[in-house]
């Protein structure tokens, strides 16, 4: 199980001390609460290759009561088995989810119909008092990167929401018209003050929602590889050309130096650069060049609560 991993050095209590919350996202919360009396819904955006990683553990107590959907962005990212467990996990928890991706726009058509299922009480509530065809109104919340942006550019069928493949982009509450009586708003990410759970910190550091700037990326990167030679190896070995059964000894750093070797990555004097072998593959795992790949796994996670 990936909880078992022990990381050598300082690096797991460096993650936990991670100190990540700029004055925009203090802003950003109070905006959320502020904000919540004008919304009908809110829609969780979580990556699909960690949904409980991506899951800001604050929002329920933000969002309280409100009616929730919960999207799983990314999916073509992902190991598909594995979000297909993910939405067995939530329906029996009786959490509404669904899995899309905005790039090639893969189950976009389904946000509509769920959220409005979602709400269908409450529809049905207007009907009864002639309020037919009120405009349904839903939040969109997420942490940094989860695609946030690309949703509502998708959804609303055009290119006003910025976005920018790093976290803290989007620094102000918009709202878009996405079809007829629906509008989302979008708000920018915010995560939570700090990471009890280091490895939540760390999985969230592989998809670039934390700085790459405050992290050791080759210690990083060496424990990603760790996680991918136990439970991904064949895509591992496909893409940088390594044998299976040479690697499964091998720790996080030594896979590091060998892909750094035989991509040529040499520093002068013939040195291994593992520094520009971390950045390579951070970026080849974040943009799905190494395969589709989840890092939760629902089994893990029975008690899922959103």
């Amino acid at each position: 199980m990936y909880g078992q991993y022990i990381a050598a050095g300082g690096f797991m209590e460096e993650l936990k001390s991670i100190q990540w919350f700029p004055g925009h996202m203090t802003k950003t919360k109070r905006r959320i609460e502020s904000q919540l009396k004008l919304i009908d819904a809110v829609a969780i955006l979580l990556d699909a290759r960690v949904p409980y990683s991506s899951c800001n553990p604050d929002l329920r107590s933000i969002i309280n009561n409100k009616p929730r959907l919960v999207v799983l962005n990314k999916c073509d990212m992902a190991d598909l088995a594995e979000t297909k467990k993910w939405l067995s996990l939530f329906r029996q928890k009786n959490i509404a989810a669904i899995a899309l991706d905005c790039k090639s726009g893969k189950g976009l058509s389904a946000f509509i119909p769920a959220a409005k299922n979602v709400l269908s009480e409450k529809i049905a509530s207007w009907n009864r008092k002639g309020m037919t065809g009120r405009t349904i109104k839903v939040m969109v919340v997420g942490i940094p990167n989860v695609g946030k942006s690309s949703f509502i550019n998708r959804m609303s069928k055009q290119n006003r929401a910025k976005v920018e493949d790093r976290p803290g982009v989007t620094r102000g509450n918009q709202w878009f018209t996405i079809g007829k009586g629906f509008d989302l708003l979008d708000t920018p990410g915010v995560l939570w003050p700090k990471f009890d759970d280091p490895l939540v910190g760390e999985k969230l550091a592989y998809i670039g929602s934390v700085k790459d700037e405050i992290l050791d990326t080759e210690q990083l990167s060496g424990r990603l590889l760790e996680y991918l030679r136990d439970n991904y190896p064949d895509p591992l070995c496909a893409r940088y050309k390594l044998n299976v059964d040479e690697i499964m000894p091998l720790q996080g750093y030594e896979i590091l130096e060998m892909i750094g070797r035989k991509r040529g990555m040499l520093a002068a004097g013939g040195e291994i650069n593992t520094e520009r072998a971390a950045v390579t593959v951070l970026d080849e795992f974040r943009n799905a060049t190494l395969g589709k790949l989840t890092i939760d796994r629902a089994e893990d996670y029975p008690n899922v609560r959103i």
